[in-house]
């Protein structure tokens, strides 16, 4: 999670909404990603969509089964979406998204009972962190 953190400062640093992540694999990063949908002009953009890219590339399949995902903000819909279908062993995040998460705020897409793959969920890893980067970015703006 320390690593989501330094990606989503780098992002925050560059403009984007302070999030990011990575991909876990045999304990080892396969993937990192930081929000860049502004500096990409790609609304897919998200640190976990380019996290998942990446580590897909790094080892060579589209299912990641038996990884695991850190973000620092709870995955949105596109992105949890992008979590199943990769078959992502787990799912760890600092902050909730009261307003777009699709993890447990919103819905419960990783671990919901009528898809045919569920990621385990944990919640709240270095979670004050995650909510102190978010806030100061957000407030420096208004």
């Amino acid at each position: 999670m320390r690593e989501a953190l330094a990606l989503a400062r780098q992002a925050g640093a560059d403009g984007e909404a302070p999030v990011g992540a990575v991909v876990v694999f045999d304990g080892r990063i396969a993937g990192r990603g930081r929000n860049s949908p502004i500096a990409r002009n790609d609304p897919t953009a998200h640190a976990e969509i380019l996290a998942l890219r990446e580590a897909g590339a790094a080892l060579g399949n589209y299912r990641l089964a038996g990884a695991t995902l850190y973000a620092t903000l709870e995955p949105c819909v596109m992105c949890a979406g992008a979590i199943v279908h990769a078959r992502i062993a787990r799912v760890v995040f600092g902050s909730r998204d009261l307003r777009f998460g699709a993890v447990r705020t919103k819905f419960r897409l990783a671990d919901s009972e009528i898809l045919n793959h569920r990621a385990e969920v944990t919640e709240g890893v270095l979670g004050a962190e995650c909510v102190e980067l978010l806030r100061t970015f957000f407030d420096s703006r208004r």
